[in-house]
């Protein structure tokens, strides 16, 4: 009996969902991802400042379903893929078909135009990025110490972090945390407390998705915590010696850009229409119209309801992935399911050690109680006992400390993790 093969390319959240629901299906699965593991995305500005390890919130995919028999894991890039005679290409040439393909590969930063900032002010969408942001602010910090000038001592010791939505702000709460608690009494020539955290938004308030009380109340706990937060300004240059805010120019060696997301570019290789960011438009179901064999589920669907975007956030990843496995499991029974919709169960954001913001649909915490729900929610949805209790061991020495234990810094463009 033929057994339909479903080819899932991404093992984030949308992707490993669909792949996961469909376990007892009579299908034959294979995962596709350019990286061996599931990455637990909300946490990833804790492995750049230090705080965690990568292990801690990334698992094998391999070893996630290691009991799932219907599935096989590829470790590869897909090049290409021809919705029409139903075939995806792989870097190395081989070529896989499929009777349904699941595009699930996420998004990635986005300059607004400026790529060449990439290099210099770099984003945070996978641990390569965490480590690498993580070994370019404790090396500022080394840089700072061994200065022969006050100019240039300054330059190490200014840190931008652009773009104020919950990347942004988690960001910038952390560094100030670091310089002002974690770095206290380590250095003999500087003091890591006069490092200044600067958080710049373009548009007029941080948080923008939140309620304007709770964008009110973060702004004020960042400030607090010693973050100097700039809003209704834009960042008009990069270099490598620093940023403009319009005719301003500030010397920076260490500019972090949490501003903007673009699609992955498998959406454009369907040869379909894309949005701006080059997400797919895709149909209630999450098919792509042209291709109802090809399904779009995570940051590279557009889906509207109720007149407003679909978030790109891990809950709606999840979901959708999960929607896409009823399809398929209801076409293979003949059957229908209702359209895709999304249940949004609020909005979160952590702004520093016992600070954060909450929206739950009217219930709005902020501060000590808000963090504490950021906690709990966070170590809940961690993929892995071993993940859970690490992190809870880390933050709660975190929490009594003020010590972050992953301070190494490791050379070259990556590391095993194990720091």
């Amino acid at each position: 009996m033929h057994e339909p093969h479903v080819v899932v390319v991404g093992g984030g959240f949308g992707g490993l969902w669909t792949v996961r629901a469909l376990a007892r299906e009579r299908v034959r699965i294979t995962l596709v991802d350019r990286r061996n593991h599931h990455l637990f995305q909300p946490l990833l500005y804790q492995v750049a400042t230090a705080g965690l390890s990568a292990p801690d919130i990334a698992a094998p995919l391999r070893h996630i379903l290691r009991e799932q028999a219907n599935v096989d894991v590829l470790l590869a890039e897909v090049t290409d893929i021809d919705a029409a005679s139903r075939h995806i290409t792989l870097a190395d040439g081989r070529m896989l078909t499929y009777d349904t393909l699941v595009l699930a590969s996420g998004a990635t930063h986005a300059y607004f135009g400026h790529d060449d900032w990439a290099d210099i002010a770099p984003g945070l969408k996978t641990l390569d990025d965490a480590l690498a942001i993580r070994r370019r602010v404790l090396t500022a910090f080394e840089r700072a110490e061994a200065a022969t000038s006050d100019a240039e001592r300054d330059a190490w010791l200014d840190f931008a972090v652009v773009g104020g939505g919950p990347t942004g702000v988690e960001l910038a709460g952390t560094l100030a945390e670091i310089a002002r608690h974690t770095l206290r009494n380590e250095f003999r020539h500087i003091d890591p407390a006069r490092a200044r955290v600067r958080l710049i938004e373009a548009g007029p308030r941080v948080l923008a998705s939140f309620p304007d009380d709770l964008s009110a109340k973060a702004r004020k706990q960042l400030e607090r915590l010693g973050v100097d937060v700039v809003t209704g300004r834009a960042v008009t240059s990069i270099t490598e010696e620093g940023y403009a805010l319009g005719d301003e120019f500030i010397a920076s060696r260490t500019v972090l850009w949490a501003a903007g997301v673009a699609a992955s570019p498998l959406g454009r290789m369907l040869g379909v229409e894309t949005d701006r960011v080059g997400r797919v438009p895709v149909a209630p179901d999450l098919s792509v119209p042209a291709y109802p064999d090809v399904f779009i589920a995570g940051d590279l669907a557009s889906v509207q309801q109720d007149g407003r975007p679909v978030p790109g956030v891990a809950p709606a990843a999840k979901q959708m992935g999960r929607h896409v496995a009823r399809v398929i499991r209801a076409r293979l029974r003949g059957e229908t399911v209702p359209a895709f919709r999304y249940r949004d169960y609020g909005n979160l954001a952590t702004i520093g050690r016992m600070a954060g913001v909450v929206d739950l649909h009217g219930v709005k915490l902020s501060g000590l109680v808000a963090w504490w729900f950021w906690l709990v929610a966070h170590v809940f949805f961690l993929i892995g006992f071993r993940n859970r209790l690490i992190v809870l061991i880390n933050w709660a020495w975190s929490y009594w400390s003020y010590q972050r234990h992953a301070r190494i810094i490791l050379r070259g463009e990556s590391e095993d993790g194990t720091a």
